[in-house]
Parts: C-alpha cells; structure tokens; sequence
C-alpha cells in the first residue's frame, strides 16, 4: 500500500503574478489616500508658515507650498509602508518551490 501524498503547494498552483499596473495601484492609491487624511488632520494642528519659520526660517515656502510638500512626505512614508506589507503578504510558493522526493 503506497501512503498518500499530502497535498503542498506548488508552483503550478500558485496564482500567476499580478499586472504591474495592479501592482502599483494596490500600492500607491491606499497610500494616496491615507497622506491626504494625514495631511489634514496634521494641517488641523499646525499653520504651515509657523512650521516653515521654526524649521527654514531663510526659505521662502508658502503655505500651499508647505501643504504640497507635508503631503508628498506623507505620500513616500505610507507608500513605503504599503510596499513592506505587499512585500510580506506575497506567497511562499512562488519564491520556495517543492522539493522532489
């Protein structure tokens, strides 16, 4: 009597890689998304020109200025935070294949 084999996840059951444009889409919109609440809650606290004048008092920053660049700061940060959890959450298989017996 032969022992069954138990069932392992291989490559040719592994979901086949996802478009590059849904790649970054899952990426880069939640991110988008998550710094333009961040900026506005940040924003609610704090006037872009006292931050400018304890921070770079000789540059010429305007508020919408400040505005853009705290967004696009919150942007990379939560965008690199949706890279590390698309990075861990892709599966094993692809990178481990079986190993034959």
């Amino acid at each position: 009597m032969t022992e069954a084999a138990s069932p392992s996840p291989s490559t040719a059951d592994a979901p086949p890689p996802r478009p590059l444009a849904q790649r970054l889409g899952a990426i880069l919109w939640p991110s988008f998304f998550a710094a333009g609440i961040a900026t506005i809650v940040f924003f609610m606290a704090v006037d872009p020109l006292v931050l400018r004048d304890i921070t770079f008092p000789d540059m010429d920053i305007s508020r919408q200025g400040g505005y853009t660049i705290a967004f696009f700061l919150f942007w990379a940060a939560t965008a690199s935070s949706s890279l590390f959890t698309w990075i861990l959450l892709r599966p094993i298989s692809r990178f481990n294949p079986p190993r034959q017996t």
